[in-house]
């Protein structure tokens, strides 16, 4: 009997400490964290302005803080009005310093009087990870889709020729357009292979467009994505060929997340 009574007194307090283990905490200070303490960032005035711990890559003034993709002469697109305007005879530009992970807020216009149709009308790119000439990296199109009909992995928004954006976020031409974009670079083991991919979240106009989304791989005009290992890389912005009226840019910014 004495051991019955023993066994059920250890079986009740075997059952009494997992009971208070699994228990909700009583004291609301239980669950508080209080560091590492954030570091503070000073907002911009307006909701475009850079914040405080900012790159300014192009305050419309100058392009000094980027080169000519071909050869990393200084970039000569022109710088007029505070915006800076494709030239296509010089080519792409890229920025002189390179990144990995980042929040980047880029503005862009197509001008009110473009003509053309499809993937003629207005067409650039912005590359979020470009290491040279013949490697653009991974592309986000820009292009006039409003009222303009051309496939939907190729429209403005797109992880080009891999997703299309959850909406048409696009305002008329001759209004500026806003990317803030948020890219998690992929990373690679030492022997060059995949250990995660790339994904980006992308907001057109303030509106969420690519929600995390993975990527399958660079960007490629004919053929299906693939990966190919790189530390960090360059941002580029892509003087695209067709005869449509260029476009321009203003108030360039990135935030380096790594």
């Amino acid at each position: 009997m004495t051991q019955r009574i023993n066994a059920a007194i250890l079986l009740a307090l075997a059952t009494s400490a997992a009971w208070a283990q699994s228990a909700e905490p009583t004291d609301p200070k239980a669950t508080e964290q209080w560091e590492p303490v954030p570091r503070t960032v000073t907002p911009g005035k307006q909701d475009s302005a850079p914040p405080s711990d900012a790159i300014v890559l192009f305050d419309g003034h100058d392009l000094s803080q980027w080169e000519a993709s071909k050869d990393q002469s200084p970039a000569r697109w022109k710088v007029h009005d505070g915006v800076a305007t494709v030239d296509k005879a010089t080519g792409n530009i890229q920025t002189k310093r390179h990144f990995r992970n980042y929040q980047l807020h880029l503005e862009w216009r197509v001008p009110k009087d473009i003509t053309g149709e499809g993937q003629a009308r207005g067409n650039s790119g912005l590359f979020l990870a470009s290491t040279g000439p013949g490697d653009e990296g991974y592309e986000i199109q820009i292009l006039d889709s409003y009222n303009n009909k051309t496939y939907v992995n190729g429209q403005a928004a797109s992880i080009y020729k891999q997703s299309p954006p959850l909406v048409n976020a696009m305002r008329p031409p001759g209004e500026w357009q806003t990317y803030d974009v948020v890219w998690t670079a992929p990373v690679f083991a030492a022997d060059g292979t995949l250990k995660s991919p790339g994904y980006v979240t992308l907001f057109h106009n303030g509106v969420l467009v690519q929600n995390h989304t993975q990527l399958a791989g660079e960007t490629f005009y004919i053929g299906k994505p693939k990966y190919k290992p790189y530390a960090d890389a360059a941002i580029k912005l892509q003087a695209h060929g067709d005869p449509s009226a260029a476009i321009s840019f203003r108030n360039i910014w990135v935030r380096p997340l790594d």
